[in-house]
């Protein structure tokens, strides 16, 4: 049976609220696979990444990185949340740090098989999270920003990285994937980015339908996106 518990964490003096799904017909602790929200903060959406996670027998822990109980309810709101996080990473990433912490002293987890996947603001947050050089199995991050931080450039990342991007994702033109593959070269990580033709941002979420603002739910690349999730995640663990 699945089970769900919500987790509270500090950082900097300021509560957080995870939310932890797991199966517990397993014994044993199990991986764990950290779910970084979107821009509008810890919503369903993110735990319900996290509850799909669990079904594989997985840890699930949608992570929240605005507060307990804060989320957005407008693009406006959203932004207002996300841009002090983007206009200092450094406080992002120890934030990030944080919250990987939380999650492997968790007794359900096996604190030496962590990864982390997520969406839109929270593809860039996990890709931060590796660029940090923390001890992650993996990371994938599903229609993510790619601009790389200004304060980790040199440093290696000893996690796996899988991006899966749309083609036609306005937020992230061409030159910015090209940039990330050279970025990952460089620092000598075990790399692969998925583009999917014909596919905007947003292309795994449901409610996104906002051709204007380019963000465009895509059943394909969806389906296809997860399915490659789920085989990275039997690699790295």
């Amino acid at each position: 049976m699945i089970k769900e518990r919500l987790v509270e964490y500090r950082h900097s003096g300021k509560t957080f609220e995870g939310f932890l799904a797991f199966d517990d017909a397993v014994a044993s602790p199990r991986p764990a696979v950290m779910v970084s929200h979107a821009w509008a903060g810890r919503g369903p959406f993110e735990c319900d990444k996290a509850r799909a996670l669990a079904r594989l027998g997985y840890a699930g822990f949608a992570l929240d990185l605005y507060g307990q109980g804060v989320l957005g309810a407008s693009n406006e709101e959203n932004s207002a949340l996300m841009q002090p996080l983007i206009q200092d990473r450094a406080l992002l990433q120890s934030r990030l740090r944080q919250a990987l912490d939380t999650v492997r002293a968790l007794p359900e987890v096996d604190p030496a098989r962590v990864a982390a996947i997520g969406f839109c603001f929270g593809g860039l947050c996990v890709l931060d999270l590796a660029r940090t050089g923390a001890d992650l199995r993996g990371v994938a991050s599903f229609h993510g920003l790619f601009v790389p931080p200004g304060n980790l450039a040199g440093r290696k990342i000893r996690a796996r990285v899988l991006a899966l991007h749309g083609n036609d994702d306005p937020m992230v033109p061409v030159e910015q994937v090209v940039a990330l593959e050279k970025e990952l070269t460089a620092a000598g990580c075990d790399w692969q980015i998925h583009v999917y033709g014909g596919t905007r941002h947003s292309f795994t979420n449901p409610q996104a339908n906002n051709p204007d603002f380019g963000t465009v739910y895509n059943a394909a690349a969806d389906r296809r996106s997860w399915r490659t999730l789920v085989d990275f995640l039997g690699e790295i663990f």
